[in-house]
């Protein structure tokens, strides 16, 4: 995930850039960092590839990487920020791609769908330049949570789907269909300990822990954190000790109580941003306005009654 320096693309909320924060990191990230273990040795087509970030990534990880993107702008700024001997990038639409049939053997698209009217066609020609054995991997909001649980409005999304609306879409070219699902989640993470020379898993271990560090993505069996509770099972023998057959346990409560209340507090800080910057705009109008009546400079401390009027008292 190393960057070439170049100026930052601007976020206007229709592609994300690296330097957004927190939770979008995190979910744009990961769909990389699981795609990435999914395309070694194969041909990839990153469609709808934004700014760069991700192609770069997968470049790391497969044969070779073809990015593309309808807008110039983007595609020159990621040619000059991410570049790799297999990374190469075009402009073009990915309903009319220019490339053969059968040309890649997998192809990546997160968060292209939404933002056409006609899916249909995405999905047609993502199937005509697939080879055979090949696959496709995309993401799309759920609207029944992006939309109508969270109130979420992205004016680039011209077409949110429901489950069965996109199930039913992806049916229409592609038979075979395993949906994953993704959140950004808060949870109490229980979980064995390895011995003090480092952590132990067991080889019927289902669970990989993805996470970024300096650059690159690391993988483990078990969280990277430190624990911050132990917990500990205690018998006078090891065969009275209770069999534990998951290596994870996750708990929330159906609430998720914790996450709300975060992002209670994201909301309620935003808003006081905007308060505080609607407040200055009007004491540099208040300053000008005493200027303009006093004929002096506007600078210094603002007279206690303009703050009454700003404040809004009298």
């Amino acid at each position: 995930m190393t960057r070439e320096a170049s100026d930052n693309l601007e976020f206007t909320g229709e592609r994300f850039t690296p330097e957004c924060v927190r939770e979008i990191w995190y979910e744009h990230m990961h769909r990389y960092v699981l795609a990435g273990e999914l395309v070694q040795g194969k041909s990839v087509l990153d469609a709808a590839c934004g700014e760069g970030y991700g192609a770069h990534y997968l470049a790391g990880k497969a044969l070779a990487v073809t990015a593309v993107d309808v807008s110039p702008r983007t595609v020159a700024h990621a040619t000059a920020r991410y570049q790799a001997p297999n990374l190469s990038y075009q402009v073009a639409d990915c309903r009319r791609l220019p490339f053969a049939d059968g040309q890649f053997t997998c192809i990546v698209s997160f968060e292209t769908l939404e933002h056409l009217q006609d899916q249909e066609a995405l999905l047609r020609e993502f199937r005509r330049v697939l080879s055979a054995d090949g696959f496709l991997v995309l993401s799309s909001p759920d609207k029944a949570v992006y939309s109508d649980q969270l109130h979420n409005e992205n004016p680039w999304h011209l077409r949110e789907l429901y489950r069965h609306e996109l199930e039913s879409l992806l049916a229409g070219e592609f038979p075979a269909v395993k949906l994953l699902g993704q959140k950004l989640a808060f949870h109490s993470m229980i979980w064995k300990l390895g011995t003090r020379q480092g952590p132990s898993a067991s080889a019927g271990n289902s669970v990989t822990f993805h996470r970024e560090q300096n650059g690159a993505s690391v993988h483990s069996a078990v969280p990277a954190a430190d624990a911050v509770y132990f917990i500990a099972l205690c018998a006078a023998e090891e065969r009275f000790l209770p069999p534990l057959q998951n290596h994870l346990w996750l708990f929330d409560d159906a609430a998720e109580s914790v996450y709300q209340h975060y992002l209670h507090e994201i909301r309620r800080n935003m808003q006081a941003g905007g308060i505080l910057a609607a407040r200055e705009r009007e004491i540099e109008a208040l300053k000008a306005a005493l200027q303009e009546t006093n004929g002096r400079p506007a600078h210094g401390p603002v007279p206690r009654r303009w703050w009454r009027r700003l404040l809004g008292g009298s």
